[in-house]
């Protein structure tokens, strides 16, 4: 069984794809996960680039998502850690390291800036090789 961590842009892209966890293989993220998902779906209908029915559309997917939320006592205490050994003025990016190196075998992570921090401390794999994870 493969455990992927995924931030909220692998989700929305997930949601996009039809993506269906195969058997065998686990969804795993931090409780925000589903906030930011929401919120990129928001900024985008704000901003024209996506339609208000296909964004609801969306959001049901990423409800309907088999992807284990985790915020439990000791992945909030390793990503306060993280956050505090690299500087991090934000602990978000740090809550996504902390599940994928407790919860998983890699950090799928669509979000350049995710994806930079998290090199080196974690195992990273691009989204295509979860897509390719699909059963059959």
């Amino acid at each position: 069984m493969t455990r992927f961590a995924i931030d909220a842009p692998t989700a929305v892209r997930l949601a996009e794809e039809g993506f269906v966890v195969p058997d065998g293989h686990q969804l795993v993220a931090p409780n925000l996960l589903r906030s930011q998902a929401m919120g990129l779906l928001y900024r985008d209908v704000r901003a024209g680039a996506l339609d208000p029915a296909r964004a609801e559309r969306l959001l049901d997917a990423l409800t309907t998502m088999r992807v284990r939320l985790l915020g439990d006592r000791v992945s909030r205490a390793v990503a306060w850690r993280i956050a505090t050994e690299h500087g991090w003025d934000d602990v978000a990016p740090a809550e996504y390291v902390a599940v994928a190196r407790l919860q998983a075998d890699v950090l799928v992570a669509s979000d350049a800036d995710l994806a930079a921090r998290a090199r080196g401390l974690v195992a990273l794999a691009p989204v295509g090789d979860l897509l390719a994870a699909r059963a059959p």
